[in-house]
């Protein structure tokens, strides 16, 4: 079972980087369920939305690259660390890093708890995000 969630992994990672949107939506199953547990308006199910995702950020990210910089696999999970770069269509960088954690079944992701973000460069210490966190007002 590891291998074969291994597999998947480097699958869906070499389809990214070769902006291969059919290989890359033939890593996930038809009934694939992403959760987003920091954002849950933005869950869903199936391909249908996950090729349009792939769809829009291959065409205004050209030259995405992505790279798993730490993963660990056990059964049919895979933790899986990215890191995404490349440069938009309108000239800005594009860099997202997260974790996403997959459950795989028959070869394919059968679902995901998605952390990936972009990020975030901004001046703010970690006392000040703490406080904007808590404080209200």
């Amino acid at each position: 079972m590891a291998a074969q969630t291994q597999d998947m992994v480097d699958r869906l990672l070499a389809a990214t980087n070769a902006h291969d949107l059919e290989a890359l939506v033939g890593c996930f199953a038809a009934d694939y369920r992403n959760e987003t547990p920091v954002h849950p308006a933005r869950n869903f199910t199936g391909r249908d939305q996950l090729r349009r995702n792939w769809e829009q950020i291959f065409g205004f990210v050209p030259d995405l690259h992505a790279e798993i910089t730490r993963s660990a696999v056990d059964g049919d999970t895979a933790w899986t660390e990215w890191e995404m770069t490349g440069t938009r269509r309108d000239g800005t960088p594009h860099r997202m890093r997260g974790i996403v954690i997959f459950t795989v079944g028959d070869g394919v992701a059968q679902a995901a708890r998605f952390f990936l973000e972009p990020v975030d460069d901004g001046a703010a210490t970690v006392d000040e995000a703490v406080r904007a966190q808590v404080v209200r007002g």
